[in-house]
Order: structure tokens, then sequence, then C-alpha cells
């Protein structure tokens, strides 16, 4: 019975003619639905997965290129999980390609193997095309290294509920499928004019998108990569919201933490040179970025101090302790704050084992308190005596001081208590 039904209704749809963007089914349609899901196969699934009993998403993507940062980039959302898992195809200095509706990774993988060799966007999928039994249920978008495009969209998908097709741009391609009326549109406009990062315009044309009422059919995840030449590892984007109620926010949210770390590292790098006032407004930006993020909180504290900040960065830190139980196990390393009333009441230096005291003197060494790093080893090593890492930490104080023949005698009782203390070998091997 339930095959039967199937059938009826798949066979409904291809001899329906309803226009891709009506948006509404008749009434037959409703009927036959409700029938399926109190047949019991309608439970978290969407309507085209039903109909012809293929692993569909109702999705839309951006893939893109931009020529100024010479990178690559695709952002895509869909009303599954994972979407990241199999749409996203990116290899740079050759091209991108996003890959949805019914997804076939060939189309992907083979584009990017065949912009390698030389073919042009729409050559690049020919082969594929040829080979592939039903062409008519993909839909995809290319883009290749000198930012030439390429869109698809099968017609099968003009038979499901919503509008499904793409648009091709400057450098990009927009494209999607059960979604409102205006969707493709306000991404395209989302993408050209936004302002900031080639990462956030990608992401601006998502929301977009999703603001103009994305899929018809909902939404649970969302990703977004960028990769580029000569792109450090650090720096690459992959991003991913894969089971979330509002994934478009949360990527928003990822994004705004991988921007915020590298403005809070140009910020350290110009507090270290001497340009605060310039290191001070890059912090001012990270903090607003990274607000969440309390994984970085103690980076972002370390940095206020940097300035002189003290107060906020004890903010920064009760913040982070507000939020997250596990967090106190970093206020050792903040321990040189003890002078402030606010901090003496967050940490209790009585509970400090060895380890805690050895963070809280790198700490000190890493803020150029050397004097204050010295007066603690000499309070914790007579404590601690068999530490080869107090002893390391030693050397470093006594080498900041000037005293190379106390560091060096500090380095080889390192090695004595620990011969694999990697630390004070290299330290020594460096001929200090």
């Amino acid at each position: 019975m339930q095959y039967l039904i199937l059938v009826i209704l798949d066979q409904t749809i291809a001899m329906s003619g309803i226009n891709k963007c009506s948006g509404f089914l008749p009434k037959t349609w409703y009927i036959l639905v409700i029938m399926l899901m109190l047949s019991g196969i309608a439970s978290a699934q969407n309507l085209p997965s039903l109909l012809s009993g293929r692993n569909i998403n109702s999705t839309f993507a951006i893939v893109a290129y931009d020529k100024e940062t010479q990178k690559w980039g695709v952002a895509v959302a869909t009303n599954n999980i994972y979407v990241g898992n199999s749409t996203i195809y990116i290899e740079p200095g050759v091209g991108a390609a996003a890959v949805i509706a019914e997804t076939e990774p060939e189309y992907g993988i083979n584009a990017l193997k065949n912009l390698k060799l030389g073919s042009s966007p729409a050559q690049a999928v020919n082969a594929t095309m040829q080979a592939d039994v039903m062409p008519d249920y993909r839909q995809f978008g290319i883009v290749d290294k000198n930012g030439s495009t390429f869109g698809y969209t099968g017609h099968a998908l003009s038979y499901w509920k919503g509008c499904a097709g793409h648009r091709e741009g400057a450098g990009y391609v927009v494209l999607g499928n059960q979604l409102a009326d205006s969707v493709l549109v306000r991404m395209a406009d989302g993408y050209e004019k936004t302002t900031g990062s080639f990462a956030q315009r990608l992401l601006s044309a998502l929301s977009a998108g999703q603001a103009a009422g994305g899929q018809l059919s909902g939404k649970q995840s969302a990703a977004l990569r960028v990769d580029g030449i000569n792109t450090a590892w650090y720096n690459r984007i992959d991003l991913r919201a894969d089971n979330d109620v509002n994934p478009v926010n949360s990527l928003q949210t990822l994004l705004n933490y991988h921007e915020g770390r590298i403005i809070l590292n140009r910020s350290i790098a110009e507090i270290q040179s001497g340009k605060i006032a310039g290191g001070r407004q890059l912090l001012s930006q990270a903090t607003v970025l990274l607000k969440g993020w309390y994984g970085i909180y103690g980076k972002l504290a370390t940095a206020f101090i940097m300035t002189g900040e003290e107060e906020k960065a004890i903010r920064i830190i009760r913040d982070a302790l507000q939020h997250q139980e596990g967090w106190k196990e970093n206020l050792s390393a903040f321990y040189y704050l003890k002078e402030h009333a606010t901090f003496r009441k967050l940490v209790n230096e009585s509970s400090f084992s060895e380890k805690d005291w050895a963070a809280a003197i790198q700490q000190e060494l890493n803020m150029g308190k050397n004097v204050a790093a010295l007066a603690l080893l000499k309070q914790k090593i007579p404590r601690y005596p068999a530490s080869s890492g107090l002893q390391y930490l030693l050397a470093k104080a006594m080498l900041a001081s000037g005293n190379n023949a106390a560091a060096k005698e500090a380095l080889h009782q390192a090695i004595k208590l620990d011969p694999e203390n990697g630390d004070a070998k290299r330290m020594l091997a460096e001929g200090i």
C-alpha cells in the first residue's frame, strides 16, 4: 500500500506541470502526503526524498572566487544534517564547486580534475553528465581559477515545491531548490553589496537567503569553506553547524571567532611593538567578535594587561568563570593580578599545585615581570626540589636577567632531574 501511494504521488508530480515558483501544492497532494505521514513513512524526511526514495536535500548555496585575495569559497545551508560533508569542493589555484539537490560527489570531484586540465567550468562536467542516468536531479555551481562560472539546475527540481534555480554573477553562482521566491535574488544582492572579508560576503549571501525565507522545508545545518593560494592551514576557513535550530546564525558566530582571533593576534603584535593606541583599537574589535569563546578569554585578558587595563582583564576573567566552571583551572596564570581585591576573591592560592605555580611564573616571564618571577621561584623551588619544570623556568628568568652562567646551571639541573625535558635541552643547545 505504501509503495502504491508513492508511485501515484510521484506520477502526479511528473504530470502536473506546476510552476516551480508557485509555492503551493494542489489539495489532492496534501491528502496523499497526510496518508504517507499516517503510514509512518514521513518522519524526518523532506517531500522530494519521500517521493523518489532518494537522498535529496533542499539546499541553497553560493560558490565564488575573490580575485583580490585569490581565494575560493562555498557557503551552503540545508534542512538536513552536516551539509558540508558532500556539497563543497575547493582546490586553490584550480577552482571550486557546490553540488546539491540529489548530491553526486563525482560532479565536484571531476569538475576540479577537469578544470586542472584546462577545461572551462561548463566543459568540466560534460563527461559526468553524459554518464549520469539522472542528470535532471542534479544542481551545481562551478567557478574556475579566473572567476569564470557555470551553473546548472536539473529539470526534475522544478516539480518540487517552491523555487529551484541558479543565478550567475561576476565570479560567483548562487543556486538552490525548494526556496521562497526571492531567495536567489537576495543572495546575489547580499554577496555583491556587503563590505568586509570574502568569507563575510559569502556568509552575508547565505544570511540574506535565509532572511528572504530560505527553504520552505526548514533549516538544520550550514557550512562555510574558504581556501586560497598560499593560505596557511590556520587561516583556512572550514566551519560547520551540523545540527542546529539556527545554523546560519551559528555559522556567523564561528566566523566571528575565526576573524576575531586573527585581529587579537594583530592587536598583541601592535602592543608588543609599542603601538599601544593601534593595539587597543584592534583589541576593542576583537573583544566584540570573540564574545562567548571562553577558551580564548585567557589570551584576551592577557592583551588587556599588556595595555595596562587590568580591571578590564579581570572583567573578562569573571565573565569566563560565570559561564564555564572549568575556566578556574586558568586562574593561576593570572596570579600577578593578586594585588587587585576583585581578583583575590576569585583565586585560592592555597590549592595551587606545582603546575599551577609553574603557570603563574611562566606568565610573569611572558609579561616581562622577571623580578616577580624570580621571587616566586625562590619560594617554590625549595618546596618542589624535584621539579625539572621550575628549574627550566629559573633558567629563563636568569637568562632574561643577563646571568647566563646561572641560567646554564639551572638547565643542567633541569635535565638531571628529567633527561626528557625537551625545552631545557633545546635551550642549552642554543648555546646561551
